[in-house]
């Protein structure tokens, strides 16, 4: 299996929003979050040759995210799971990618769970060690069932590098 980790792009202002009123699961993705974004996505294009699942968090800004990558690789439909709720523990996630008969699965989600999930997956460490930007995407291969301590890093590339390659 191959498991695809993006984290949402650019969203408004925490502070900002926070002055709306307004729960900061509907923070949206900002107007230059979803250009940067659909350019990202087209990089992704370039090097993703085909995905079975994109499942991304409940949150508006990670959904935004990931409808614009489905768009781009062509998958229809995006699953909104809880799995990748900031806070929830990395063995939720792992049972749940366990569940998926899928060859290749993209997750969207947030900074720095993605970065604890990543580690935690490439080393069993329950540890923030590697870093997601807002847009960035690493791909995690496992031979066998996906475990902590079991994933094999393939590629992690920073947004600006995925847009340069879309072009």
């Amino acid at each position: 299996m191959q498991l695809l980790v993006i984290r949402h792009a650019a969203a408004e202002d925490k502070e900002e929003w926070a002055r709306t009123g307004k729960s900061d699961d509907e923070r949206p993705l900002t107007a230059d979050g979803t250009r940067d974004m659909a350019k990202t996505a087209k990089g992704l294009r370039t090097i993703v040759a085909e995905v079975d699942l994109i499942a991304t968090s409940p949150l508006v800004r990670a959904r935004q995210t990931a409808d614009i990558v489905a768009s781009a690789l062509g998958v229809q439909g995006v699953e909104v799971t809880d799995v990748l709720i900031p806070e929830t523990p990395l063995s939720a996630f792992a049972t749940w990618l366990v569940g998926q008969e899928h060859e290749t699965v993209v997750v969207v989600g947030h900074e720095p769970h993605l970065g604890i999930l990543v580690t935690w997956l490439l080393s069993g460490v329950e540890q923030p060690r590697v870093e997601m930007k807002k847009g960035a995407a690493c791909l995690i291969e496992f031979d066998g069932k996906p475990a902590k301590g079991k994933g094999l890093l393939r590629w992690s590339i920073p947004p600006g590098l995925l847009r340069r390659l879309g072009k």
